[in-house]
């Protein structure tokens, strides 16, 4: 009897997580802006689901990662708001930065860099919300 008792603990212990609280779990999306890019360069999030966007600089020199349209269409963690001006996030040269948003509409929208000419020698991006 005991041996079967620990048979079922063993059982359960290895089973994995619950479904639900993989899906209560925010979406993790890390995107670096380098010398004119971003990586990934297309972002794929889910409508109405928590996504945490983990924004990485990983140059000496300032970026920015401009959504305006996307950001408008989301909400933000109350602590994330004063991070966002105008649906743009600047991030200094080596900044990393976090963000929780809630993608509320399905569509596509345009990423850039709005410092000057950057957009323009390609760093430009899409965020799909599926």
């Amino acid at each position: 009897m005991h041996l079967q008792r620990l048979m079922i603990l063993l059982t359960m212990s290895s089973l994995p997580a619950s479904p639900l609280a993989a899906q209560d779990a925010p979406q993790t999306v890390t995107v670096t802006l380098s010398d004119y890019a971003f990586a990934p360069g297309a972002i794929v999030l889910k409508a109405n689901a928590p996504a945490h966007l983990h924004l990485v600089n990983e140059t000496a020199k300032g970026h920015s990662f401009s959504a305006p349209e996307f950001f408008a269409a989301s909400t933000l963690a109350p602590e994330d708001l004063a991070k966002i001006k105008n649906g743009t996030v600047d991030l200094d040269g080596g900044q990393s930065l976090d963000l929780t948003v809630t993608p509320l509409r399905p569509g596509s929208y345009g990423l850039r860099c709005t410092h000057f000419l950057h957009a323009s020698m390609g760093m430009t991006g899409s965020i799909t919300v599926q």
